[in-house]
């Protein structure tokens, strides 16, 4: 019977087949036993496609189009019959698949505040982030378009009473008490928990988003906590503003909404601040300005 050989006493290959992994001296060292957590997964070790800027604008409008339009649409269309729960899930799953579909393409950033987090950690050029902010509020836009236009179709559907998911704070949080002839009769909650609860939990979102894409985590399964992430974010802050965390978001729906474009600025700069500081917990905590897939 053939003796049983060691793995890290097997000598290298030639020097112009050696990986990265590999020592330069002619045996693996104890630090290089092969095991399988020596191994580089598929996604590492896959030539990246390239894509055109074109593509990967693209990819980000038709990506933040299906993200508003399904979860927003939810909240608009079926919010009443699957409840504040539902709609979390909605944009939550939303994300989850966009993720595995237009994430080899452009990254799946879908939302202004990522966006700016890559930007921050350099995994994306100035040039490409402009690009992917400008496709991000055209995707929303149009669906904020189509979801108003599916809305007014129903008889029943008053727009200065039943609006179009937009975020707001005070009289226009969705915990204001409404008397029975519409009017306000206590306000819900005010403009400091909506800017602390903008900050706070955009931030959740990018540093996740940068955490489970780096180069040490199990990407396959980020888009799972990715997704997650944002139906949990959407649980918690639904009833203060309506949750927005993305200004691609805010921006597509303010229009159809009384009151909404007067408090538009604080869905635009507060998650945008928390985007920021979640890049900059990201960049201290993993130690590193790069992540396994720039975009």
């Amino acid at each position: 019977m053939e003796p049983e050989r060691d793995p890290a006493q097997e000598p290298l290959r030639d020097p112009a087949q050696r990986t990265g992994r590999e020592p330069e001296n002619g045996i693996r060292d104890a630090a290089h036993r092969v095991d399988d957590s020596d191994h580089e997964t598929a996604l590492e070790t896959a030539e990246p496609a390239e894509y055109s800027d074109l593509r990967r604008c693209a990819a980000e409008a038709i990506g933040t189009f299906v993200l508003v339009f399904s979860a927003v649409g939810t909240a608009v269309f079926a919010g009443d019959y699957v409840g504040q729960l539902g709609v979390a899930l909605a944009f939550g799953l939303t994300l989850l698949f966009l993720v595995y579909t237009i994430g080899p393409i452009s990254g799946c950033h879908v939302n202004p505040a990522v966006t700016l987090g890559r930007l921050i950690v350099g995994q994306v050029t100035p040039v490409r982030a402009v690009g992917y902010w400008i496709a991000q509020v055209i995707g929303g836009l149009v669906a904020g378009v189509t979801i108003f236009a599916i809305a007014s179709s129903l008889p029943a559907y008053d727009r200065a009473a039943d609006g179009l998911g937009a975020n707001g704070w005070g009289a226009h949080s969705p915990s204001a008490i409404r008397g029975p002839f519409g009017g306000v009769l206590e306000n819900g909650y005010g403009i400091g928990a909506a800017m602390v609860v903008e900050i706070l939990l955009t931030a959740l979102l990018v540093f996740v988003v940068l955490s489970t894409t780096d180069q040490i985590a199990d990407v396959l399964i980020a888009g799972i906590a990715i997704g997650f992430t944002l139906a949990v974010i959407h649980l918690i802050s639904i009833p203060i503003d309506n949750t927005s965390v993305n200004p691609a978001r805010s921006l597509a729906v303010a229009f159809y909404q009384n009151g909404a474009l007067g408090q538009l600025w604080l869905f635009i700069v507060f998650p945008l601040i928390g985007g920021a500081l979640g890049a900059l917990a990201y960049a201290f905590l993993f130690g590193r300005r790069q992540g396994l897939r720039p975009s």
